[in-house]
């Protein structure tokens, strides 16, 4: 295969036409796809009969496996962007089975709780990841704190409704081309992907604390106190004695060391 770049006369002349037209071509397309910030939520105002377009939106999503380790995340848009040192993680402490209405009742609760009681401003927009039965939950955790006329909505996956309380009979349906959707959307899936990220943490901690458990002379808070130092089970299989000494004795560190050489050999 040969690559030919004219440097001059006819062709050059008509290369730099075709690169004027691709470049005018996506500019156009850019701005259409990409439209000011402003306009994405002057409209976004108006599809969820906002008062005003939104400066902060606060999203949560619930994550949990089969009722196991259940976690909500909050995550925060603000001022066109994503603020993530405002990002909050919260291990679910009421809700002893598989129930996502009940753990986002608590987590929405606890939220703007602490918001109340720390007397800070509440987000033009809370959104959370559900459908109409979690949109419910989030507005009774509201409603119990005095919170009234909250703008709230929920979205719906695979269908992606947005779901608004007081008009649930008439959801917003955006076109999906539509950017003020693709906003929610990112919004949406950012909170999902932190909330599994954080269950899949947990997940992997419990797991690796009750391997340690069965290393003779390791307790559940040695078991934390490894899991804290060196962060995974894949990271203490590949430490020697004295490293695993920083952090136990001598005699535990040589039993957590023969246990994973013997958990490798083959059976």
């Amino acid at each position: 295969m040969k690559i030919l770049t004219p440097q001059a006369g006819r062709k050059r002349a008509l290369l730099e036409l075709v690169a004027r037209n691709a470049r005018h071509s996506f500019e156009r397309r850019f701005r259409i796809l990409k439209p000011k910030t402003r306009q994405v939520l002057e409209s976004l105002a108006e599809a969820l009969d906002l008062p005003q377009p939104p400066d902060r939106i606060e999203a949560f999503d619930v994550s949990h496996t089969q009722g196991a380790d259940i976690v909500a995340s909050l995550v925060v848009w603000e001022g066109g962007g994503m603020k993530k040192s405002d990002y909050r993680k919260f291990i679910v402490k009421t809700v002893p089975q598989n129930d996502d209405f009940a753990s986002m009742r608590e987590v929405v609760g606890r939220r703007y709780k602490r918001l109340l009681e720390e007397k800070k401003t509440l987000p033009d927009l809370v959104l959370i990841d559900g459908g109409i039965g979690q949109l419910h939950a989030a507005a009774e955790a509201l409603e119990r704190l005095g919170i009234i006329n909250q703008p709230l909505a929920s979205i719906a996956k695979r269908e992606e409704i947005l779901y608004l309380l007081g008009r649930e009979d008439d959801p917003a349906v955006l076109d999906h081309h539509s950017p003020a959707l693709h906003l929610i959307q990112q919004i949406r899936d950012e909170a999902h992907r932190f909330a599994v990220t954080f269950h899949r943490t947990r997940r992997g901690n419990r797991e690796l604390a009750s391997e340690l458990l069965n290393v003779s002379g390791i307790g559940k808070k040695t078991a934390n106190k490894l899991l804290s130092h060196f962060g995974s089970l894949s990271a203490l299989q590949s430490l020697s004695p004295e490293e695993l000494g920083q952090v136990v004795n001598p005699s535990q560190a040589k039993r957590i060391f023969e246990y994973f050489v013997t958990a490798k050999r083959p059976s």
